[in-house]
């Protein structure tokens, strides 16, 4: 379960949520879960960055996270897959915006299609 403050924030962007429409050939498919990243730039004693998921498509993970990341940086994100084992996925942040005071919503890209988060 995540922290309460973080259920509140995921409750209040899924709600905000329902007035855009949907542009992606693959749809996002809820995914809550802790994931970590270590960017390509972070220096080697920097602890990893907390993410809580929101959503994920085999090309991208939606989330939130304490931290403002940075635009167009690399990294690598360690998530659990829905099978249960981790992964370690090449990633690229592409947003990272301020959601409420202190809190950032956030997307980032896959740069290796990832077959195990496909609906199928």
């Amino acid at each position: 379960e995540f922290p309460p403050d973080v259920e509140f924030i995921m409750s209040a962007l899924d709600a905000g949520s329902t007035s855009w429409v949907e542009r992606r050939n693959v749809p996002r498919v809820r995914y809550r879960v802790m994931a970590t990243l270590r960017l390509y730039s972070d220096l080697p004693d920097d602890g990893p960055w907390e993410l809580f998921t929101r959503d994920v498509t085999p090309r991208s993970l939606g989330f939130i996270t304490r931290h403002r990341l940075p635009l167009g940086y690399g990294g690598t994100v360690e998530l659990p897959n829905p099978d249960g084992s981790s992964s370690r996925i090449e990633c690229t942040v592409l947003r990272c915006r301020e959601a409420v005071s202190g809190w950032f919503e956030g997307a980032m890209y896959f740069n290796r299609t990832q077959d195990c988060f496909s609906e199928e």
